[in-house]
């Protein structure tokens, strides 16, 4: 049971219902290697400064100033209070695209966007009404999207605000804590209550880096890929995907022995970076080392087996190759895992319809639409229902 992972990217923060690669955090951080970055083939350059991720434009400003007194302490009544000012001021289609990655102004004026940019948006909107935001990593399983042909390890964060009492000493207040709430854009994870742990500013900015250097990748660009995955480890040099994802880049490109050391770095910040594992074991193949990358497959396969994404990760890699009732057996397998994955039925339903039994393949669209939540799945899905019963007519 062997999963390719030639195209497979570290945590990316798509914010679907998965993500994150888990580890413990040191207090003693890792020695990072810098000069790894030298002498690169790549040329640099500029990409959005943290604070132009973070600010917001004068309209908004504008629109805020209308909707708050910003000198008196905002009602932290619910989740609703942000949320319903972007429903009501912003672009009112908010849903979840996987690749859009926004700036916080773009992100107000488009709100489909993925969840990092979301969030993104929701400190600098909480920062402005004298709120403190703290961005927090949601401990997820492994989830890999698919998207141009290659997979991506998706990682989900969210948002709690409070109170900031030091801006608000001497005001009249009636309770002695301040109050928190958490804004998620997943109804997934915030239905299931995941664990979380804080994670800062700048790991933030890094990973908005990291996203976008993942996109210009797959798209063939380079040059800009190197120069967003370089500016995210200049914000943090210890974020492991970082590092992960250079080091695809120089594998892709020909630089085998960089690339190695850069897995090995970002194995070295977190050594539960499976996906980095994956990838090196990819480039152990590129070097004939056979066993050693055969030996990781089966470490990773024992960690992953009970992961109904993996399998159906597995069943997509068996449909590609044109084993369609290998993949069945995959995606039925992730089913008993987990028997309200929409992913699971949708998967289903590809394969069925690709051995033209189309009544077996409408059955697991409905299943998958009965059981999906986002807007952009349910559309998905439902389109697909109609084109199948329009041919079926013709």
């Amino acid at each position: 049971m062997k999963l390719s992972y030639q195209n497979v990217f570290s945590t990316i923060l798509l914010c679907v219902s998965s993500v994150f690669i888990t580890g413990c955090e040191s207090t003693n951080p890792p020695r990072v290697d810098l000069t790894l970055l030298d002498n690169t083939p790549f040329k640099a350059l500029p990409v959005e400064t943290q604070e132009e991720i973070f600010i917001l434009d004068e309209s908004i400003v504008e629109t805020l100033n209308q909707t708050f007194k910003r000198n008196e302490q905002p009602e932290l009544r619910s989740a609703q209070v942000i949320m319903q000012f972007l429903l009501d001021n912003g672009d009112n289609t908010l849903s979840y695209m996987s690749d859009a990655n926004l700036t916080a102004s773009q992100a107000y004026h488009n709100l489909n966007a993925n969840c990092l940019s979301l969030s993104i948006l929701a400190y600098s909107l909480s920062e402005y009404l004298n709120l403190k935001g703290q961005f927090q990593k949601v401990h997820v399983p492994e989830y890999w999207a698919s998207s141009r042909g290659y997979n991506f390890l998706s990682g989900h964060i969210n948002l709690k605000i409070y109170e900031d009492r030091i801006k608000h000493i001497g005001k009249n207040v009636l309770h002695t804590q301040p109050r928190t709430l958490t804004i998620d854009f997943d109804p997934n994870s915030r239905r299931q209550a995941f664990r979380t742990s804080e994670i800062t500013k700048d790991r933030v900015t890094a990973m908005f880096y990291n996203n976008k250097g993942a996109i210009h990748m797959v798209e063939g660009r380079q040059d800009l890929a190197f120069s967003y995955f370089q500016a995210a480890i200049e914000m943090d040099s210890q974020y492991s995907s970082a590092w992960a994802n250079l080091a695809i880049l120089y594998r892709i490109s020909g630089n085998l022995d960089i690339a190695e050391g850069m897995y090995n770095q970002a194995l070295a910040l977190n050594a539960d970076n499976n996906t980095a594992k994956g990838n090196l074991a990819v480039l152990y193949d590129l070097t004939d080392r056979s066993e050693q990358a055969e030996q990781i497959r089966t470490e990773l396969y024992q960690v992953r087996k009970s992961n109904p994404y993996y399998v159906i990760t597995l069943g997509n890699e068996a449909l590609e190759q044109g084993n369609a009732v290998k993949a069945i057996n995959y995606y039925r397998d992730a089913l008993k895992l987990d028997k309200r994955m929409h992913e699971g039925h949708f998967a289903l339903a590809k394969a069925y319809y690709s051995l033209g039994k189309l009544e077996l393949t409408k059955r697991h669209l409905r299943r998958a639409l009965a059981l999906s939540q986002f807007k952009h799945n349910q559309l998905q899905y439902r389109g697909k229902l109609e084109w199948l019963d329009a041919v079926a007519k013709n």
